[in-house]
Order: structure tokens, then C-alpha cells, then sequence
């Protein structure tokens, strides 16, 4: 996390991490939009869900409109990009203010979720189904 000068106000830069995506995440003072990849979050995501879980950071620090955040995601699916960004935008606020720490570790936004996808075993058709067995 590192603090860069965006303007004549400080932003944080913070990465957050979620199964196969990396999101970078610039936070800074501002109206509370929320751009990824160069759309709004409602655009990029589709799901009302995912928008929702990239807001969930300022609704638990009530900070909901007072920072605008621009993320860059990539790798993995729509939910590991919301994941990444969710994460992302909970370091920086850390960053920004240290007194958020407490209640953003209680909700579990500032563990990175260790949960990846299972690889292919030999022998199996996925991870773990194996073929149909037959007795005869």
C-alpha cells in the first residue's frame, strides 16, 4: 500500500486478491464512485449482488460516499474480480485510516480468502467425481 498524490489530494493504492484475480485498487477523497476497469461498478459487474459486495468495505466503516475508488481487475471470474476489489478497497482504507482496521478484520474483509480450484486428478473426471462404477 503506498500513498501517491493524485491531484492536490492523497489517494492509497492497495492490492486485493480473490481465487485467479488481482485487483489495484486507488482509493481517494471524493462523491463515492466506484470505477473498475473503466465502467461503473453496476456497468462492469451486471449483478446487483457483486455491487453490493464491492460496497460492503464503506457500509461496515459507514464511509459510503466520502471516497471514489478506481480499480483495475483482471484474471478470474466476475466473483473473484468482486472479491479481489472488496479486498482491495478494505487494505487501502486500513491505509488511509487505521482506526478501521477493527471493524473491517470483524467481517472478514481484510483476510485474504486462501480458497483456490481444485486441480484434475488422473483416474477422475473432475477433482473428485469419478467415473460410474460398475459391479458386473
Amino acid at each position: 500500500m503506498a500513498l501517491a498524490e493524485i491531484g492536490n489530494a492523497p489517494a492509497v493504492l492497495a492490492t486485493g486478491r480473490r481465487k485467479c484475480s488481482v485487483a489495484r485498487v486507488q482509493l481517494k477523497p471524493g462523491r463515492g464512485d466506484i470505477i473498475v476497469n473503466g465502467k461503473p461498478v453496476s456497468e462492469y459487474f451486471g449483478r446487483k449482488i457483486l455491487e453490493i459486495l464491492v460496497r460492503r468495505p464503506f457500509a461496515v466503516t459507514d464511509t459510503a460516499g466520502k471516497y471514489d475508488v478506481i480499480a483495475k481487475v483482471e484474471g478470474g471470474g466476475p466473483t473473484g474480480q468482486a472479491g479481489a476489489v472488496t479486498h482491495g478497497i478494505a487494505r487501502a482504507l486500513v491505509a488511509l485510516n487505521p482506526d478501521l482496521r477493527q471493524a473491517l478484520k470483524g467481517a472478514g474483509l481484510l483476510t485474504r480468502d486462501p480458497r483456490m480450484k481444485e486441480r484434475r486428478k488422473y483416474g477422475l473426471k473432475k477433482a473428485r467425481k469419478a467415473p460410474q462404477y460398475s459391479k458386473r
